[in-house]
This record gives C-alpha cells, sequence and structure tokens, in this order.
C-alpha cells in the first residue's frame, strides 16, 4: 500500500488492482471501507469490460471467451513504476492468463495525482498488439453517505451540471441493460436528486449518452460534500439495494454491461473503445472534496 499525502489530504493506493483505498481530508474518511458484509471493494478499476456480458460470454472473430462481471484487472497485481509525493501509478500487462479470457495485447496505467483537495485519476491503455484491439474502462468508487444514520431514510442529494431532461435505464437480467426502456430522472425544484433507502431498490440508475460530466453528493442539509467530474459517456450511481447501506457509488464508464440477450461481436458491443496498433487511450476522472 503507497500513501501521498499533502496538508488538506491523504490517499492510499493497493498494488492489488491498482485501487484506491482511502481518501483522508481533515481527519475524516471519504471512501468506503470494504466491509464485505455491504460490498468487500473500495474503488476498483473495471477493465476489459464494464459491467456483465451476455452469459458471461463474449465473442471475438466467432471465438467465445469468458469474462466474469467487471474484467479481471480489479483482481491483478499492478506493478509500481512511479512514485512521487503528489503521484503514484501502476502498470498491467498482458500475460498468458489475461489472453485465455482476453485476446488482445495491452498495457493499462493507473495513475493518482493529488492537489489540495482533489484527487485525480489517470488511465492509459496502449494497443501493444499487431491488431485493432477493443475494450471498456470503468470507475467503481464507494463514498460514504455524510452523516449517515442507520435509523433514517434520508441520505442526501445528488446535483448534477445538467437539470433537465435527464433519464436513465437499468439492469434489467442476468446483469445486463434494456437500453430501450428508459427512465426521466425526478429532480426537486432545486435540480436534486433525493436519496433514501429506496432510491437503488430497482439496482443502478445508468446515465449514457454523455448527459452529464459532474455528480455533486450533498449532505442532508444540501450542503456540498463531494463531487467526481468525467468526460466518460457513461455514469452508474449505485448502492446496494436492500441493505441500507453507508456508501452510495458514482461511477465514470467508457463502456457499460451488455444488452440483455446479446449474442454479437465483442467489437459491436455498445459503448466498446477501439484501439489501432500503438495507440493510446488516455480517460480517467477527478474527485474533489467540497467540505
Amino acid at each position: 500500500m503507497k500513501t501521498i499525502s499533502n496538508s488538506q489530504l491523504s490517499i492510499q493506493v493497493s498494488p492489488n488492482g491498482a485501487e484506491l483505498c482511502s481518501i483522508v481530508s481533515e481527519g475524516k474518511e471519504y471512501l468506503w471501507q470494504a466491509d464485505p458484509a455491504f460490498w468487500k471493494r473500495h474503488s476498483p478499476v473495471l477493465f476489459p469490460i464494464v459491467g456483465s456480458v451476455w452469459e458471461n460470454e463474449y465473442r471475438v472473430e466467432g471465438t467465445i471467451y469468458n469474462l466474469p462481471q467487471h474484467g479481471f484487472a480489479r483482481d491483478m497485481d499492478f506493478e509500481l513504476i512511479l512514485e512521487r509525493s503528489d503521484e503514484v501509478r501502476y502498470r498491467l500487462t498482458d500475460n498468458e492468463e489475461t489472453r485465455k479470457k482476453y485476446p488482445f495485447p495491452f498495457c493499462l496505467e493507473i495513475g493518482y495525482r493529488i492537489q489540495g483537495k482533489q484527487i485525480e485519476v489517470l488511465w492509459e491503455v496502449r494497443n501493444t498488439g499487431d491488431e485493432e484491439m477493443y475494450f471498456q474502462i470503468g470507475a467503481h468508487p464507494a463514498f460514504y453517505f455524510p452523516g449517515f444514520d442507520a435509523t433514517s431514510n434520508e441520505r442526501g442529494y445528488f446535483g448534477f451540471d445538467k437539470t433537465e431532461e435527464l433519464e436513465y435505464i437499468l439492469i434489467s437480467e442476468k446483469g445486463c441493460a434494456n437500453p430501450d426502456h428508459k427512465y426521466p430522472l425526478k429532480l426537486t425544484t432545486d435540480g436534486l436528486l433525493p436519496l433514501d433507502t429506496h432510491t437503488f431498490d430497482k439496482g443502478a440508475l445508468i446515465l449514457e449518452n454523455g448527459q452529464v460530466k459532474k455528480v455533486m453528493l450533498y449532505n442532508k442539509e444540501k450542503k456540498p460534500y463531494l463531487s467526481l467530474h468525467f468526460t466518460a459517456p457513461v455514469v452508474g450511481l449505485w448502492s446496494p439495494p436492500a441493505k441500507n447501506a453507508p456508501f452510495v457509488c458514482i461511477e465514470p464508464w467508457y463502456g457499460r454491461c451488455d444488452r440483455a440477450h446479446y449474442t454479437g461481436e465483442y467489437k459491436d458491443k455498445d459503448w466498446m473503445q477501439h484501439l489501432q496498433p500503438s495507440e493510446v487511450f488516455k480517460g480517467g476522472y477527478i474527485i474533489k472534496i467540497e467540505e
């Protein structure tokens, strides 16, 4: 575990999954501490898929491969390649094990850089093979609800950089989505989404098509708590349904689970990223502590 800090912020990162495991500011922990009674992770990076492929199978030029939900990178050990006072960076490359599940040569780098009360999460994916590569990558950070009270139904609010005509889709079956069925995101008159113990009864709320580029988490008094800023075209909002969990996830994704019953080619999946040989994809997001 590596720790980097400044006068306002301290973070910890594990080499396993290059996962962000702690965000402390002014003595307060903001990142969920992975109690397995609710959810055993902190902030896994999802690669080379986001969500599930239908029946855990996908096809590359007709050959069938198997991948578990969210891929394999989150459970692999990364190599530390950079350590500074304000930044750490890790690397994962393909090997015999990954090629059984995912036939593309790759180099994945994950970095974290801090400044003030801000964490910049940096992703780079390089195609190290001789043919076009297809992949998805996403974030799954979990944050404590501000002022969590298990005896209350109220959890705070989400705010967005857009307040009109927002819509979401849901996971419909076997971890896969029905993107043809859209639901309106119902906000208050001041443009906020109230969060309570029933907000996620039907699972994650998935906002597609670049509808929003910022999600702010507010406390029950509508004071800013933390925010995420991203360019990803999809964002998932989730807390474990029916568990009264103390945390909520804000998940920027360059990808999404399969459509239910999808059996087409991997390269034709919704929100698939394409990389030519030697080409590099750069993505990521920013976490800001707003208190």
